[in-house]
């Protein structure tokens, strides 16, 4: 009596040649899920040290944070009297020509002014009469909140 080793069917290791595996059609999110979270982690990092370029030592006050919707224009004042518009250096006397290039609003464009607490206050003042005078009315001074102790 002999006996077939691939048992009831025989033929031995021709069943599983013959079938094939189902494609599986389903995606692996797991990597990507991966990558998304890794990417998250490094913008939650890095946002904070994309603020406006040039270094100042703002006063403190206890106003509260504006909401901001859109990105205003920036013109900051160095201890030295330096003006810069955004990040770029600028004469006092092109300010409002400047502006009224840089402003896609018109005059109603929002206007931080950023002044060094060690600035001169004359060179903040007239930083912000020359604003005043191209038209511009919509002007805010920039500050850091006082620490709550």
């Amino acid at each position: 009596m002999g006996m077939s080793v691939g048992g009831a069917k025989g033929g031995g290791g021709r069943r599983s040649r013959g079938r094939r595996k189902a494609v599986m059609s389903e995606i692996n999110v797991t990597p990507f899920v991966d990558v998304m979270l890794v990417l998250l982690i490094i913008f939650m990092v890095a946002a904070p040290m994309m603020t406006v370029g040039v270094p100042l030592d703002l006063p403190k006050t206890s106003a509260k944070a504006l909401n901001a919707e859109t990105q205003p224009i920036t013109i900051s004042v160095k201890a030295d009297g330096a003006v810069f518009l955004q990040e770029t250096a600028i004469p006092a006397e092109e300010i409002a020509a400047k502006l009224e290039a840089v402003a896609t609003t018109g005059y109603t464009e929002r206007i931080f002014v950023r002044g060094d607490g060690a600035a001169p206050y004359g060179v903040i003042a007239d930083v912000m009469s020359r604003i005043q005078s191209a038209g511009f009315t919509n002007i805010g001074l920039v500050t850091e909140q006082k620490p709550d102790n």
